[in-house]
């Protein structure tokens, strides 16, 4: 009996270090220090809605979700700067064409948003630096960081929408064209501290797992500028992922880049 006692005391000790774990991991706020495998690769969702969290922007959903930003903003109502608001409902349901009757046209008009919180998430507004950028005309790319590509572009199991490109903590992470910042932050999971530019109303560019970030939203970027610093959060390994999407669809970076010697 006295050594069935010792027996389950241990267990106890056991279950009791467990429990300890799972309670210490379930206080992590931070979601750029949380590595989810597979997030950054969902497919394109056309159903649905998504209900904005604060420092989320249309773009930043629109990522998420593999639509374009313009499809969501008309189908929502929402119009240039595109300032959402925390709660607001976007739906993520893709429109049929009107079908316009011979004998009498009916034209539906969608019900503009009317948010109780009246603070936006966040807003920018393009600035006139910014607005010189819009007329990169999808060539003309640069590499964003110097590393061996470690993980290529795939739509195949297991998905990669961009590259994977590898490196030292704290290398710096460049603009791969001239645009603008539509968003800088740590609240998509699987992405780290992540940086998306548009380039124009076609093509955006993604750099995520930063360790820090030296842009805000609304700014102003060069091609070649530094706007990061190569880093882990959202991974288990230093590298940068990046992603271009044409559209809203992601398209392989290596089409784009130009060749290394």
């Amino acid at each position: 009996m006295k050594i069935a006692r010792i027996n389950m005391s241990d267990c106890s000790k056991k279950m009791l270090f467990l429990m300890t774990c799972l309670l210490i991991a379930s206080c992590s706020h931070d979601p750029a220090r949380v590595a989810v495998t597979d997030l950054r690769s969902p497919p394109r969702v056309t159903s649905g809605q998504h209900i904005v969290q604060k420092g989320e922007t249309l773009y930043s959903i629109a990522w998420l979700y593999s639509r374009d930003f313009r499809e969501l903003s008309d189908n929502n109502n929402i119009r240039h700067p595109y300032t959402i608001y925390p709660g607001q409902k976007i739906s993520l349901s893709v429109r049929r064409p009107i079908v316009v009757s011979s004998s009498k046209a009916v034209v539906t008009t969608p019900k503009k948003v009317s948010p109780k919180n009246n603070k936006p998430v966040k807003k920018y507004t393009a600035n006139s630096s910014a607005k010189k950028t819009s007329t990169f005309t999808g060539s003309g790319w640069k590499w964003p960081a110097n590393g061996k590509i470690i993980s290529s572009y795939s739509l195949k199991m297991p998905v990669n929408k961009g590259i994977d490109i590898g490196g030292k903590l704290g290398e710096p992470v460049k603009a791969a064209a001239n645009g603008e910042v539509v968003y800088a932050g740590s609240d998509l999971s699987g992405y780290g501290r992540l940086i998306i530019l548009k380039h124009n109303s076609s093509y955006l560019s993604a750099y995520a797992h930063n360790k820090d970030l030296f842009v805000n939203e609304g700014d102003s970027v060069k091609a070649g500028q530094k706007i990061a610093e190569i880093g882990s959060t959202g991974t288990t390994e230093p590298k940068l992922h990046f992603e271009i999407r044409r559209d809203g669809k992601p398209v392989d970076p290596m089409g784009y880049l130009p060749g290394r010697r």
